[in-house]
C-alpha cells in the first residue's frame, strides 16, 4: 500500500507548470480525499492507510498537510518522481481522479467537500470513516456490464 505522501507527490508531479497550472496544499488534501473515496467505492479497500480528518476547511490528511504547510496557500513546487513504485493500474486510477477533480480550484473543491455527507456528518477534528466515504462514493459510481467509471455531480 502506498502512503498518502506518495499519492500526494504523484498528484504534484501531474501539474503542468508550463500551462500555468499549480497545486496548493488545500487542493492536495481534497484530491487525496477523492482518491481515497473512489478507491474505497471501486476496490473496497483504502488506497492509503493514513486517516482523513474533518477539519474546518474540509477533509485533510494531517501528516501530508504538515508536510506542505510551509507553502501556505501558494503553489507546491513540482517534482518529478520515480513512477516505478506506482503500478500501472494505480497510475490510471490516480490520473482519472486528477482529470476529473484536478481541473477545479482549491476553493471549489473545498465547497464540494463541504456539501458531501462524509465531511458534513463527521465531527470537526475526527477521522472521516471509510464506511461513510465508501457509501457516499458508491453513489457517484456508474457501473454497467463491462465498463465502470466515476461519475460526478460536477458535470463529467
Amino acid at each position: 500500500m502506498l502512503s498518502a505522501h506518495e499519492i500526494a507527490k504523484y498528484f504534484v508531479s501531474l501539474v503542468d507548470e508550463e500551462a500555468g497550472d499549480s497545486i496548493s496544499n488545500l487542493k492536495i488534501q481534497k484530491l487525496l480525499y477523492y482518491a481515497q473515496g473512489f478507491h474505497l467505492a471501486f476496490f473496497d479497500k483504502p488506497l492509503f492507510g493514513e486517516a482523513i480528518k474533518a477539519w474546518m476547511h474540509g477533509p485533510v490528511v494531517p501528516q501530508v498537510w504538515h508536510e506542505f504547510k510551509e507553502f501556505g496557500s501558494g503553489p507546491i513546487p513540482v517534482e518529478r518522481i520515480n513512477l516505478e513504485k506506482y503500478s500501472a493500474g494505480t497510475r490510471r486510477f490516480l490520473d482519472e481522479v486528477y482529470e476529473v477533480y484536478g481541473q477545479f480550484t482549491a476553493s471549489r473543491l473545498r465547497e464540494l467537500t463541504h456539501s458531501e455527507p462524509p465531511w458534513k456528518n463527521t465531527k470537526q477534528g475526527e477521522p472521516i470513516s471509510h464506511s461513510s466515504m465508501k457509501a457516499f462514493f458508491k453513489t457517484l459510481v456508474i457501473s454497467d456490464d463491462d465498463n465502470t467509471e466515476a461519475a460526478t455531480q460536477k458535470g463529467k
